[in-house]
């Protein structure tokens, strides 16, 4: 009976330190081949049937923002939302799951990969493009807390966030999540404004690494 207890006692423990301090692991794509800066384009050797159907179903998204979004235009931004982290998650050597990633980063272990990174790299890519019927903004939640997120949102052109989709890479390491702006349950976007230093909002609490920001 004492054995069967020490085996659970042991485990309950084990279950603990794993929650505390999560199992990290190397995140790559090894389809994603470079970055063609002229064309504005993901080089990949191949995009599989997930990669796929993700483009499709976000392209419907973006043709479903208004009724006159331009199909080249909503196929590029999907094409590229969900690629483009790929490749953004390898420049970054990123590690899993996303916390671990930003300790390495606070450390200086890492030189990018915190959520304002993938925010910056995603709005030079996909935002700064001319559009003429979809707009992007940099959109963020906390602002200026410990748990400050940033994304890049795409909405039809003079929208503005309230209906718009987000586009985050930093959530699944890579793997882009999208979702209506008002219908995401972990954070409440606003439009970003640069009065906060991401760069001083991203330091760790002293107490506890993991805590350090998206």
């Amino acid at each position: 009976m004492k054995k069967i207890s020490s085996l659970i006692t042991l485990s309950a423990l084990l279950l603990l330190l794993t929650a505390c301090n999560p199992i990290s692991y190397d995140v790559r794509y090894n389809n994603v081949k470079s970055f063609d800066k002229v064309n504005k384009r993901t080089i990949v050797s191949a995009i599989d049937f997930i990669d796929r159907e993700k483009i499709e179903r976000l392209t419907y998204d973006l043709m479903g923002l208004g009724k006159d979004i331009d199909i080249e235009e909503a196929r590029y931004v999907a094409r590229e939302a969900v690629l483009f982290p790929q490749y953004l998650a390898n420049e970054y050597r990123l590690v899993g799951p996303p916390n671990k990633h930003n300790v390495l980063v606070n450390e200086g272990k890492r030189k990018r990969g915190l959520c304002y990174h993938w925010a910056q790299d995603m709005t030079a890519h996909i935002g700064k493009k001319h559009y003429k019927t979809l707009e992007m903004h940099r959109v963020v939640a906390n602002q200026g807390t410990f748990v400050e997120h940033n994304v890049l949102s795409v909405s039809a052109k003079g929208k503005g966030i309230k209906d718009a989709f987000i586009l985050d890479g930093w959530r699944n390491s890579g793997k882009l999540l999208w979702m209506k702006t008002d219908e995401d349950d972990e954070y409440d976007w606003v439009k970003y404004t640069p009065q906060y230093s991401n760069r001083a909002a991203a330091k760790p609490s002293s107490k506890n690494k993991n805590l350090s920001v998206q």
